[in-house]
């Protein structure tokens, strides 16, 4: 029987790392070994914390700085939760001391940085992904083959995207995705990657050709030097008339949807990014008929929903679980995949696109070595 776990590093106590700490405890495969801060007391704390409600195998060491675990032997590979604007320089360290990387996203400051970071991981044989749950999601494969079943969705012609929620006077304040010189896209980094993302998966990897984008309003944290987006819009067109546009917000309440439009029908997803709690996750085809009979005019709404078995989060079956799981099928099987750091990197030049255009009044931007329909 293979007894092999990928060992687990977590840098930085955010509190995103508390779900992957369950993750990582039901995936099967994982176990977390040590746990960095640069407070050993704030790393003993999260390790008490976790362990209180979801207890591990073994209990990890705490280590009072990031340089630290990186050296340790037992530690295959690092999950990086810290700002973005840290997250050039740890992924690149974590590549030089042979680290494999599930990093957060934003996946860095830009483009320029997050090549550096994918060439020391090339460089030194390990593996890099982002942390986009739903990537993993049993849902995925499911909605392909709505999208490419001619008789549903048909050609394709246009997509759209909401991920917002209204952070507390707390939030805008305080919050490090208020802080320019932390996480200086505000909403268009958080929240903007996860549109960004589906439309590229839609496309099966196809980058757009041009976007326009705006920042409708700002948001300024209190030790924050300049503002950030607080809420943020963008248009991309892409190859063959396909366009999308998406909105993301501080400001607005939970919406978290995507909704695709062909010739035939559409395709809508109403929790893509975190499921709502439930046993099933799914996706709705509409097929509305506009009946006409003499005098008798009728919309008629037709709709269809589709479902696979998993649970929203903390379940062996549940994105998060599946993303720990298979990063680690790869740490284990010595197979590097070259995909995940290409879905990171374009998803990375679009953001850096609308945020340009935004800059710049809404001026279109275009994407160099992306060929013009």
């Amino acid at each position: 029987m293979n007894t092999r776990v990928c060992r687990w590093g977590i840098l930085g106590t955010a509190g995103i790392a508390r779900k992957n700490w369950k993750a990582i405890r039901l995936s099967g495969n994982c176990e977390v070994t040590a746990v960095a801060s640069r407070n050993m007391d704030a790393a003993q704390r999260f390790i008490d914390e976790c362990s209180a409600q979801v207890p591990p195998g073994s209990v990890p060491t705490a280590v009072g700085s990031y340089e630290e675990l990186l050296q340790r032997d037992d530690v295959d590979a690092v999950y990086i939760p810290l700002p973005t604007a840290l997250r050039h320089q740890w992924v690149i360290r974590a590549a030089e001391a042979g680290k494999h990387v599930i990093g957060e996203k934003p996946a860095a400051l830009n483009a320029t940085q997050v090549a550096e970071m994918l060439d020391a991981c090339r460089d030194n044989g390990v593996q890099y992904m982002d942390g986009v749950m739903f990537m993993h999601s049993q849902r995925l494969p499911l909605v392909r083959t709505l999208l490419d079943d001619p008789q549903r969705i048909g050609k394709l012609r246009r997509m759209a995207c909401q991920f917002s929620f209204a952070g507390d006077e707390e939030f805008r304040r305080r919050n490090i995705r208020t802080h320019s010189e932390l996480e200086p896209y505000g909403c268009l980094g958080d929240l903007g990657w996860y549109c960004t993302r589906i439309f590229l998966w839609i496309m099966q990897g196809q980058m757009p050709v041009e976007v326009r984008a705006r920042t409708l309003s700002h948001l300024q944290g209190d030790s924050s030097p300049e503002p950030v987006p607080g809420e943020f819009s963008a248009e991309l067109l892409f190859p063959d008339g396909v366009s999308a546009t998406f909105y993301n917000s501080f400001v607005t309440e939970n919406q978290q949807w995507f909704h695709v439009s062909g010739d035939r029908g559409y395709l809508r997803v109403h929790d893509f990014v975190l499921p709502f709690h439930d046993a099933e996750v799914d996706a709705e085809v509409g097929q509305d008929v506009f009946s006409v009979n003499n005098c008798e005019f009728h919309m008629e709404h037709h709709l269809t929903r589709h479902a696979v078995r998993e649970y929203d989060a903390g379940h062996d079956t549940a994105q998060e679980v599946r993303l720990f799981r298979n990063f680690a099928k790869i740490v284990l099987d010595g197979n590097l995949d070259p995909s995940w750091p290409e879905w990171t990197l374009k998803t990375q030049r679009v953001l850096d696109a609308c945020y340009q255009s935004a800059a710049r009044d809404g001026s279109p931007i275009p994407l160099e070595g992306t060929p013009r329909s």
